[in-house]
């Protein structure tokens, strides 16, 4: 009996010092048509700790940079733990997460970035982009979790074209300062009348400068859940080159007009779950992006990813591979997501110079309603143009070695209803760029054109695919 009570003991205090943050995962890997390598739970510490332990003050006055800098850092010696963020509006600086630390909101609570852009300089940041809001480096079991609000406050760093407000917004960015270029057309968030002082030599300097909400780079175990992004300077829930994330039950949303303003990209992504979202936002709504192979990353390419029920609104695409594909996007499933409002619905986009291969992609049991353009569409001549810069170019040894190469892709069961064109590809000529695609038991409503596919450089199959004019749409 002793030793029974013992062991009993022992099993108590083990789980006191762990806490593993699941969710009912294993439901989204049955019945799939392909073998996806399946995530595991992030298990974190059950040690907690307040912001307020650290001095921290929620009156949306007080800057909160250290605090939030001592609290991850006290949990971090501790081995880990929940740092709790309650009620109120926390104006901070950028954060930097550490192994094993839950980031958690409860509800009412309102993470709010400074526009104090000399908080975000950092030197060592690549590309010359200042630090993200929140970001982790080489982390494991790190998660943003809970019922709060997680704004960037994006409006004092991003550029507003004209033609994409109206009158009325228009008036209230002049408002606000800022710098409008000699045409009129592109408003930059320069010499700002908040009183904090900019942090290049030009608008556009600036401009090029601007990061993500929340990137996560290197990271191994990754659990975002329930809380609410929004307002972002650029992308908003960035993992790059991470293994094992886990996207569930998360709200994001900025202006539908905002630049750059992606939802939910994953970049080099290995064994991913993207689930049970609310995306409404200014580009890509959920994206997989492939960049050139990195050396000792825990991830190259996007592989073994589940995308299952999520709603997208507004975005460029509703759900969208590219524009760059270099290190490849296979064993991927996307089922039973809604697009209501997208620009377009299915979107497969790259170029010469940032392309790769994809297999065994499966996509199934998808709705769209209110599609802008095309519900489905492949595309390998996009170009990338920033605000008020020159278009992006790859040298010529890159535009040979990465060729788009669209391939091994299964769309099934997608619904439709309004569109400007069903399905539109067009490849490269001379080249296979878009081939052995299958698209199946779909139906579309559109207005336009029922299909536009360029035969001699994309070759798709349609089986059992209804495509009808509404012609009450035609003045749309």
């Amino acid at each position: 009996m002793l030793k029974k009570r013992l062991i009993l003991q022992i099993a108590v205090l083990l789980l006191g010092c762990s806490s593993t943050i699941a969710g009912d995962y294993e439901r989204y890997y049955q019945g799939l048509p392909t073998e996806v390598a399946r995530v595991v739970p992030v298990d974190i510490p059950a040690n907690t700790v307040s912001i307020t332990d650290f001095g921290g003050v929620g009156d949306g006055i007080t800057l909160n940079t250290a605090a939030f800098s001592k609290a991850i850092s006290t949990l971090a010696k501790k081995g880990g733990g929940r740092l709790t963020v309650p009620a109120g509006i926390w104006l901070t600086g950028p954060i930097a997460l550490k192994d094993n630390i839950d980031f958690h909101l409860e509800k009412n609570a309102v993470v709010y970035f400074s526009p104090n852009k000399l908080l975000y300089v950092a030197e060592s940041e690549e590309k010359g982009r200042v630090l993200p809001c929140i970001r982790a480096s080489k982390c494991t079991n790190i998660a943003i979790t809970g019922k709060g609000i997680i704004d960037g406050n994006g409006s004092q760093w991003r550029p507003v074209k004209r033609d994409k407000q109206s009158s009325v917004e228009w008036k209230q960015y002049l408002s606000m300062g800022g710098q409008v270029t000699d045409d009129g057309n592109l408003w930059f968030p320069w010499q700002m009348n908040n009183g904090y002082p900019d942090i290049a030599d030009t608008p556009l300097q600036q401009e090029s400068m601007r990061n993500d909400l929340v990137r996560l780079t290197d990271c191994v175990n990754v659990l975002i859940e329930g809380v609410t992004f929004q307002n972002s300077p650029r992308f908003h829930v960035h993992p790059c080159n991470c293994r094992n994330v886990i996207v569930d039950g998360i709200t994001v949303r900025c202006p539908w007009n905002a630049q750059n303003g992606d939802g939910i990209d994953f970049s080099d992504v290995n064994v991913g779950l993207i689930v049970n979202n609310v995306v409404d936002v200014g580009d890509d709504g959920i994206c997989m992006k492939s960049s050139a192979h990195k050396q000792n990353a825990p991830a190259n390419g996007c592989e073994d990813i589940v995308v299952q029920n999520n709603t997208v609104y507004h975005a460029h695409g509703g759900f969208v591979l590219g524009s760059n594909t270099t290190s490849g996007i296979r064993r991927m499933v996307v089922l039973q997501n809604s697009f209501c409002g997208t620009g377009t619905g299915l979107r497969f986009k790259s170029a010469m110079g940032r392309g790769g291969k994809t297999g065994q992609i499966y996509i199934s049991d998808i709705v769209m309603t209110d599609i802008k353009d095309e519900a489905i569409i492949f595309q390998c001549d996009y170009t990338d143009k920033p605000a008020g810069g020159k278009k992006k170019s790859s040298n010529q040894e890159e535009k040979d070695s990465r060729i788009p190469d669209f391939q091994d892709i299964h769309i099934e069961r997608v619904t439709c209803h309004g569109c400007s064109t069903g399905i539109r590809a067009k490849g490269i000529a001379g080249l296979n760029c878009v081939h052995d695609i299958g698209v199946t038991d779909c139906s579309i409503v559109y207005r336009q054109n029922a299909t536009l596919i360029d035969e001699e450089t994309a070759a798709l199959k349609l089986q059992q695919v209804k495509l009808k004019k509404d012609h009450r749409e035609s003045i749309q």
